[in-house]
């Protein structure tokens, strides 16, 4: 079988963020960064900046995001069996852009990753790298690079776990970068008011 030449950024947008907002009112990935954008639209902007083949997955019943994202031409999977983990949004986006070289799957709450990361992260890969995962101050970070020899076992990935058993089991390139985002998640409202002056 021949594999194709493109690469598809993945960008998971699926989850609840119950430590942002226990009760589910206020959406992390819906809060407004400076410049205007969402914190899910600046996720999606910088991936698509590398990656012009973009899925972003969404649960189905996260309409604000949803019309969020659209409005910005991001194109959205909405999937329907979110809540059953990570490993379920990441299994949907795979099926949905199969015909792929590979993928860089990056998180949605991470608005703060560089295009320059992502650019070395499929640099890696087009050079011949399996799995590659960008490093900062010596720690592993998101985004992470799949090449196309992985899909079935990315494709049998169950729960909340998401790919990580793989970066166990398999050599894994890294990639040092200058790039703190690779490790500044949105979790809770303070890491979102520590990291603001870091755009």
């Amino acid at each position: 079988m021949t594999i194709p030449a493109n690469w598809t950024g993945i960008l998971l947008a699926a989850g609840r963020g119950r430590r942002f907002d226990p009760l589910g009112d206020e959406d992390k990935l819906r809060q407004i960064l400076p410049g205007g954008s969402s914190i899910a639209c600046r996720s999606a902007a910088q991936l698509q900046a590398v990656l012009p083949d973009l899925c972003v997955v969404v649960r189905p019943d996260n309409q604000q995001l949803i019309q969020q994202l659209q409005q910005s031409n991001y194109p959205v999977l909405i999937c329907s069996e979110a809540d059953e983990g990570m490993a379920a949004s990441l299994t949907a986006a795979l099926r949905h852009t199969k015909v792929s070289a590979g993928w860089i799957v990056a998180l949605a709450d991470m608005p703060f990753v560089q295009q320059t990361t992502i650019a070395l992260v499929l640099q890696a890969l087009q050079n011949g790298a399996d799995i590659v995962v960008p490093v900062f101050g010596g720690r592993r970070g998101h985004p992470v690079g799949f090449s196309h020899h992985h899909l079935p076992e990315l494709l049998g990935l169950t729960g909340d776990q998401g790919a990580r058993m793989l970066l166990q089991k398999y050599p894994v390139l890294e990639v040092v970068v200058n790039d703190p985002g690779i490790l500044q998640d949105i979790d809770n409202p303070a890491d979102l008011q520590t990291y603001l002056p870091k755009i």
